[in-house]
């Protein structure tokens, strides 16, 4: 009996570490840096989009065989956006340029295409950003295109934490990839905009827009 038992261990052994090498877990860093073009979705606001940077981390548990691998994404970025307006008694306008920070935490799917040098990527996001800065402070009384009243200091306050949407494409190497990002905004941006006491009726509702173009070096 004890000579059968261990021969049935000897055996799941064996068979435990075919398993394990067969199905080996590999992890991987990434860091990476870009530009971002950034927008606001909005029928509310007359913008215009604009660049920006921002620099990432990336954590991948690679699954050789498997068809698909998962990373988690932390990313930061400096983001600029134009938004028309107009002196107070002025004719022409122009757009006011204002910067928007982001931090940004991604679960992203990478559907393997062409085995790890081309992926397919996706995978819901969580965004708390700044306020609207707007750049030029002598600026701040100008008239938002489309209303009377309201300037363009008074919608600096937007709604700070969003949910995103990414997706996208990886191509590269085991040390070095590319990747394009386009990240959709699922929540109001605009949102908190509507709690303050205007001199006229607002419903403001817009959702951010941004493309990322990154180059990655991974460890």
């Amino acid at each position: 009996m004890k000579i059968t038992s261990f021969y049935f261990l000897f055996f799941a052994l064996i068979t435990l570490s075919g398993f394990a090498q067969n199905y080996r877990i590999q992890n991987s860093v990434g860091i990476y840096a870009g530009l971002t073009q950034f927008d606001i979705e909005t029928s509310d606001l007359i913008t215009k989009k604009n660049n920006g940077w921002h620099v990432g981390l990336a954590a991948t548990v690679d699954l050789p065989h498997r068809w698909y691998n998962v990373s988690y994404n932390i990313q930061l970025a400096e983001n600029k956006i134009g938004v028309l307006a107009m002196p107070v008694g002025g004719l022409q306008e122009e757009a006011l340029d204002y910067k928007l920070f982001t931090a940004q935490i991604a679960l992203v799917g990478h559907l393997k295409l062409i085995k790890n040098n081309l992926t397919l990527d996706a995978g819901p996001m969580l965004q708390y950003n700044s306020t609207l800065n707007l750049e030029d402070d002598s600026k701040e009384n100008y008239i938002v295109s489309g209303y009377n009243t309201v300037r363009a200091q008074d919608i600096t306050e937007i709604s700070r934490f969003n949910v995103n949407g990414t997706v996208g494409l990886s191509l590269g190497f085991d040390t070095f990839k590319l990747r394009g990002q386009y990240i959709y905004g699922f929540t109001n941006l605009l949102n908190k905009l509507n709690n303050q006491n205007f001199l006229e009726t607002v419903n403001f509702k817009g959702n951010q827009s941004m493309l990322v173009f990154s180059a990655m070096f991974l460890f």
